[in-house]
């Protein structure tokens, strides 16, 4: 039976839970494969702290060029953007086998990484980038090959989902709610990765440069996060059939790609309006299959593990049969004329005002949506709850399909008339 040797860099939460899964499922492993894949190497800087399980003698070490020099298959989990691209790059320069999970390296360096993968015939496997343990790299570069992508839905970032759950079910606000998920260790000390939505990002641009055969960057991401977001919006939506979730969506809309990260309304009928919780899911619309949900743990150390062991056992099939690159890790092929500039992204919008309880609000309004070419789907006006002096009442208004810009531009001029009370809530829909 052949023997791969594999070498993992970073003993954290998911290197620790990686080395325990490769020792744990070893026989597992052998019997599904033909191979065996022996740790041989874990590369820290901390090697004395207990990790749970028992490492065999030699394997630890704090120099990963000596890991990289000896293993077959050489897997980075260090996270971030500078000393993980070194390494990655060195392993890559010398023919290695990489694994990562490495959303924001991906995302930010993604196109010079696997350049220098196809440079020397290396694989670079990345399932464990995006949503934690479910398979959705391996289902668009295999399972969805013959397909068209035209659209992804993705709910991939736990925390908010969590958060948003639980401001659903509870009638909580976004702050107690944060607090509690810091507590759990749901969320981070410091949650602004997750909560501004560049987490979801850094997933999206993965997936959206693996649909579409070329690599986009942050800068091609329309990013809002769920800070602050309103237990009223959230009321609201629930009011008109609607769940808020921190929704990715990348869209190929006849040549024009569009990826946005943003608090978005979607039917409580709909599948994925179903996932809750610290759960992951992906929905891929394709022109042959049509549409496919993934659903799983996006996070954790299990669950993160059993992606990256996923990888080690497809690159050790690869040395193994002597075939790298069996399944490129990134087809190129550009399958889109443009990415759709700033404020040219079509959506339909959510919109809540505080408006004066007096006649003509609503022609006001309406007169203004329509200035600038946008139109009605329904509209709601509560009435001023007994006792209340203010006068000042909640107007919501579904709209059809809007650019964008005319949206922004309508909302600041209705913001501005003495109607209006306070900033206006604007949300997009997207009815799957």
């Amino acid at each position: 039976m052949k023997e791969i040797k594999v070498g993992i860099i970073g003993f954290g939460t998911v290197g620790a839970g990686t080395a325990e899964t490769l020792l744990k499922n070893k026989d597992v492993l052998e019997k599904r494969t033909g191979v065996t894949m022996r740790l041989a190497k874990i590369a820290d800087l901390d090697i004395t702290s207990s990790r749970g399980f028992e490492v065999p003698q030699g394997v630890l070490t704090t120099n990963v060029d000596e890991l990289i020099d000896q293993c077959d298959i050489v897997v980075e989990l260090v996270g971030g953007t500078k000393i993980a691209k070194t390494f990655i790059l060195k392993a890559l320069e010398k023919g290695k086998s990489v694994v990562t999970a490495n959303k924001a390296l991906l995302a930010t360096y993604g196109a010079e990484l696997f350049a220098a993968a196809e440079k020397t015939g290396a694989d670079l496997c990345y399932e464990a980038s995006v949503a934690g343990g479910i398979p959705i790299i391996k289902s668009l570069r295999e399972g969805l090959v013959a397909n068209r992508i035209n659209r992804i839905y993705g709910i991939m970032n736990g925390t908010c989902n969590y958060i948003l759950t639980r401001m659903e079910n509870e009638g909580a606000d976004f702050d107690t709610v944060l607090k509690d998920a810091q507590k759990l260790g749901y969320a981070e000390a410091n949650p602004s990765l997750d909560i501004d939505g560049f987490d979801t990002a850094h997933k999206a641009v993965i997936l959206a440069s693996l649909a579409y055969g070329q690599w986009l960057t942050l800068d091609d991401v329309r990013v809002e996060g769920i800070r602050g977001l309103s237990i009223d919006e959230i009321n609201y939506a629930n009011d008109l059939g609607y769940r808020i979730k921190l929704l990715a969506v990348i869209k190929n809309n006849d040549g024009t790609v569009e990826v946005r990260v943003a608090p978005t309304l979607i039917p409580q009928s709909s599948l994925l309006a179903q996932i809750s919780g610290v759960f992951n899911g992906v929905m891929v619309d394709a022109d042959t299959v049509g549409q496919t949900l993934f659903y799983g743990r996006g996070a954790g150390r299990a669950a993160t593990a059993s992606a990256v062991v996923a990888d080690i056992a497809d690159a050790a099939l690869n040395l193994a049969h002597n075939c790298k690159r069996r399944v490129s890790p990134f087809r190129p092929g550009k399958q889109f004329d443009m990415v759709a500039p700033q404020g040219e992204n079509v959506s339909r919008y959510y919109l809540r005002f505080q408006v004066k309880d007096c006649p003509g609000v609503i022609a006001s309004l309406s007169a203004i949506l329509a200035k600038y070419e946008i139109s009605i789907s329904s509209l709601i006006q509560r009435e001023v709850a007994p006792g209340t002096a203010s006068g000042i009442v909640p107007l919501v208004v579904l709209t059809h399909a809007a650019k964008e810009h005319s949206m922004l531009a309508a909302i600041d001029e209705i913001e501005k008339l003495c109607i209006c009370a306070g900033k206006a809530g604007m949300l997009r829909i997207e009815d799957i």
